[in-house]
């Protein structure tokens, strides 16, 4: 190492200064040192070999430091061979600088040199396009008339002919423009207005397709090919892209659409049913048109057929809601439409035919009414349908409850029950409504039999109502109807047809509950008609009951005559009801009859002297129950289901002669007629008029102490309706005569 290199590493070594672990290493060594020689040297024998440690250590530190040396050396040879590199790249780099400045002295004269041949540079421009104006000049000049003649062609329809004119001169003008770096003549002006009325007639012919394809095919076929011309053109003219091929297909679903969808095509109120019809005919026809006339004068790619159903489908789709939206439909209209829409439209008349191909197929596209356009047309039928149906009932009802105030009595069919058409109307009114929904959808039929049991119900509470205005009129005199029964019968026989009938408003899939409302409805207007009809009966029984019993009732049968005539006469015409409301109904007279009984019974008019009195009213009430028994057979009443054997039950009671046997009677009683209070009773032990306070609290406590009636057992309420005689005080309990 040379004595530059030395310098240099001396400086770079830092000079009077010391690492801050300096001091510390050191003593870790010395002692580490330390601590090893005194392990090896502890023993005396030991210290016979220090010379040979000593001298090893002494060649080991030689050798450390003839490596350090080594080392470097080597690093200080790397350093100088460095230096040496970089003095030679900074002379390299000086040179490189002077031949730059040298090429750029170079360029500065040759960029004068290029200024001083500029002129010349613009006359030789000038030159050529003053050649190639020399050239065109000829053609220059018969510009304006091949424009007029372009445009002459235009207006005979010739277009491919003027196609060829317009590029021509498109191509002139390009070449001019190439020629002239760019520069516009005046003469070219009018290209744009031709091009675009070129563009206007080939839009116009497309559009007339469908006339064009029966009557001159050949220029329906001139605008197409023309317009794929045009798509295949370029153009160096900074010009934008004439698309003719997407105005083609525009003008084809345009002129469509007017043809079969323009505003004045769209149907006035009440027309829509023909309108639809004319649809029905024309669309499957100019689809078949398309397939047959159209499609084979244009490309494949124009897929025609498919772009005709899809563009009659739009047109119509948008057609339809621009109707909705301007229209107040009345229910007919609404329900053609409907049908129409979901039925027709998709069904094998129209798109759905055989005969058109598959790409005629619009079951994929959206439906031509929404789900809200649906809901809203049944909803406008059901409400239309829904205000008629109210009408015509309300006619119904007008007419039938005219009728009533007649002096004649109501009319009969040929089986001699009472008739009238009313049930047979509002039945088949509802139910026709209801069929034809089932033309359209589910929904539909599910809305107009829920509205048709809805007016249902509303027309039999109506009907309830005006019985009870007719039965208050009557009876009070204001307005006395000569058949009032008779009518009321007829009444119950139109009870009978809606019920025996109104199961042909449940259509098919609808659950049996729906019904019930109505059922309910019709069983409240039975129980009505019946009601009003005792209410009459008894108008006519309760004078008669009012001498029961008596002397006169214990000696004669002629009060119970007189009711069995009355009830007779009263009954006559129940063999115009039909069953089984006659039966209802004879059933209910026959209860009617005993209870008014067994209501005269209770007043305690009458108490029985001794003995033979007693055998006296239990004969009387034997032949009564006999006698009623009879009277209701003979009137058709089956005996199984009278209640006159509670008769027999009292005689029972009237007729023991043992007293203290009074509380097994009682229990007899409770168990056949639950409903026997202790007031009952009591005026039965009165009646008697031998039952002492003992025998009366006796009997009275067989009541609670005997056992509970079977429910199985039971019979239909008697006692609960008869009213509860007010007991007499204890000092007239045991007095003689009440007659």
């Amino acid at each position: 190492m040379d004595s530059t290199a030395k310098d240099e590493m001396q400086l770079a070594l830092p000079t009077g200064l010391e690492w801050p672990e300096q001091e510390k290493a050191e003593q870790l060594a010395r002692g580490a040192a330390l601590k090893w020689a005194s392990g090896i040297f502890y023993q005396p024998e030991q210290l016979t070999r220090l010379g040979q440690y000593r001298s090893r250590e002494v060649q080991r530190t030689r050798s450390l430091e003839a490596r350090i040396k080594s080392v470097v050396q080597s690093y200080l040879e790397g350093v100088k061979t460095g230096v040496w590199q970089l003095a030679q790249a900074l002379e390299a780099a000086q040179g490189a600088r002077e031949a730059l400045g040298q090429a750029h002295g170079l360029l500065r004269g040759v960029a004068e040199a290029v200024q001083t041949l500029e002129p010349l540079r613009e006359q030789v421009a000038q030159h050529k396009q003053l050649q190639a104006l020399s050239q065109l000049l000829p053609r220059l000049r018969a510009v304006p008339a091949a424009v007029t003649h372009t445009q002459t062609l235009i207006d005979a329809h010739q277009l491919l002919e003027a196609y060829v004119s317009l590029r021509e001169l498109e191509q002139l003008q390009e070449e001019t423009w190439a020629s002239l770096g760019g520069l516009q003549f005046p003469v070219f002006e009018r290209l744009g207005p031709l091009a675009e009325a070129l563009g206007q007639a080939v839009e116009a012919a497309v559009g007339a397709a469908g006339q064009l394809a029966r009557e001159d095919p050949a220029l329906l076929v001139a605008a197409v090919r023309v317009a794929e011309v045009e798509a295949c053109r370029t153009t160096s003219l900074e010009q934008a892209p004439r698309d003719w091929r997407q105005r083609c297909l525009r003008a084809l679903e345009e002129g469509l659409e007017r043809v079969h969808f323009g505003t004045p095509l769209l149907p006035g109120p009440g027309a829509l049913a023909g309108w639809l019809e004319a649809l029905r005919v024309a669309l499957p026809a100019e689809l078949a048109t398309a397939e047959a006339l159209i499609a084979p004068c244009c490309p494949p790619h124009y897929k025609v057929v498919q772009l005709w159903a899809h563009t009659l489908h739009s047109g119509l789709r948008h057609c339809l809601q621009q109707f909705l939206e301007g229209t107040e439909l009345g229910a007919a209209d609404a329900f053609t439409l409907l049908h129409w829409a979901l039925h027709v439209y998709l069904g094998p008349e129209m798109m759905g035919s055989l005969e058109l191909g598959p790409e005629a197929d619009v079951s994929q596209l959206e439906p031509l009414l929404t789900l809200e356009n649906v809901q809203q047309l049944e909803a406008t039928f059901v409400s239309k349908v829904r205000a008629s149906v109210v009408q015509w009932l309300q006619k119904a009802l007008d007419g039938e409850v005219a009728e009533w105030g007649r002096e004649q009595e109501p009319d009969m069919d040929p089986s001699g029950f009472y008739h009238s058409p009313m049930p047979a109307i509002v039945l088949q009114l509802l139910e026709e409504n209801i069929r034809v929904t089932s033309l359209v959808s589910e929904s539909l039929q599910w809305r107009v039999h829920c509205m048709a049991l809805s007016e249902l119900g509303a027309f039999l509470r109506s009907f309830n109502d005006a019985l009870i205005r007719f039965s208050r009129d009557h009876l009070r005199g204001e307005a006395v109807a000569p058949h009032y029964v008779p009518y009321l019968l007829a009444a119950l026989n139109h009870q009978s047809a809606l019920s025996s009938s109104v199961s042909v408003l449940q259509p098919d899939g609808v659950a049996p509950g729906a019904l019930a409302p109505v059922e309910a409805a019709l069983d409240e207007l039975q129980r009505r008609i019946c009601r009003l009809v005792l209410e009459a009966l008894l108008v006519e029984l309760q004078p008669l009951f009012a001498a029961l019993p008596s002397r006169r009732w214990l000696s004669s049968p002629e009060l119970l005559d007189e009711v069995c005539e009355l009830t007779a006469r009263f009954c006559r015409n129940f063999r115009r009801v039909r069953n089984p409301e006659f039966q209802v109904l004879l059933a209910e007279v026959e209860r009617t009859v005993v209870l008014q009984y067994l209501c005269a019974l209770m007043q305690g008019r009458l108490v029985c002297r001794d003995v033979d009195e007693r055998n006296q009213a239990a004969e009387r009430l034997q032949h009564d129950a006999a006698q009623l028994r009879d009277l209701f057979l003979d009137l058709g009443l089956e005996e199984s289901v009278q209640c006159v054997p509670v008769l027999l039950t009292l005689r029972k009671l009237l007729n023991l002669r043992d007293p203290t046997m009074l509380g097994l009677e009682v229990a007899s009683l409770r168990q056949q007629f639950p409903d026997v209070s202790e007031d009952h009773v009591s005026a039965l032990l009165d009646l008697r008029g031998d039952v002492s306070r003992e025998q009366r609290q006796a009997a009275l406590s067989s009541l609670q102490d005997g056992p509970q009636p079977s429910p199985s057992a039971g019979r239909r309420a008697l006692f609960s309706l008869v009213p509860a005689p007010t007991p007499a005080p204890s000092s007239c309990l045991f007095s003689g005569t009440c007659a």
